[in-house]
């Protein structure tokens, strides 16, 4: 969902900057893009054992920031260009759909609920109930068996290079849209196609990763 369907990723960065920032951590847009894709508890876990804090835990902190990235959604933020066009490429091949997130479920939820989106998804799956967040492939796995899907018959859409490391450790397809200066990052390389923006996905491409993952022997 993060920088996938929200252009949310400038938001994280401005909380994560401003709350970690104010417990001593010298964190810049690039520290911020280190922890890309991972579980919020996990990103706070992770500055606080670089740079210990006194006074909140970790996990106090995770729930600020969570609190925080909220209210700048719904403030200021945006949808990805082509996001909806790429809903509407899925539900025209009546494929089951999943949110397959390392946010937490209220901000999900949120999200989806303030971009009119909840109703184009069958669930919704945070790495939340999982012990490991991307590029661990749990959240996809899940959400794939919720969904009645065998992961090998899955199609995975992702902006961070941690999520293309989890959808290929599931052995799913995958569609990477790297965000602006990222698509050098050498996980882009294991995804089945790498676009600019999700307006570039159009039915060539698609029956490419189509034909590339899923049909390889052509039968």
């Amino acid at each position: 969902m993060d920088g996938l369907l929200i252009n949310s990723e400038i938001l994280w960065h401005e909380a994560e900057i401003d709350i970690l920032g104010g417990l001593g951590v010298p964190l810049e847009v690039d520290g911020c893009r280190s922890t890309k894709g991972m579980f919020v508890d996990e990103v706070t876990a992770y500055w606080h054992e670089q740079y210990p804090w006194s006074g909140p835990t970790s996990v106090e902190v995770a729930v600020s920031i969570v609190d925080r990235v909220i209210d700048l959604l719904l403030a200021k933020g945006e949808l990805k260009p082509g996001a909806e066009h790429a809903i509407d490429m899925c539900a025209r091949r009546r494929l089951p759909l999943a949110v397959a997130s390392s946010s937490q479920y209220r901000l999900i939820e949120a999200a989806l609920a303030h971009f009119d989106l909840r109703r184009h998804f069958e669930l919704v799956h945070s790495a939340e109930d999982e012990p490991f967040g991307k590029p661990h492939p749990a959240v996809f796995i899940t959400a794939a068996q919720k969904l009645g899907a065998v992961p090998r018959r899955c199609l995975v859409w992702e902006d961070a290079p941690a999520g293309v490391l989890a959808a290929k450790s599931a052995s799913m397809a995958c569609v990477a849209v790297p965000e602006s200066g990222e698509g050098h990052h050498p996980a882009f390389g294991l995804a089945d196609v790498v676009l600019g923006s999700l307006l570039e996905m159009n039915d060539d491409i698609w029956d490419c990763v189509v034909q590339r993952h899923f049909n390889p022997l052509g039968d």
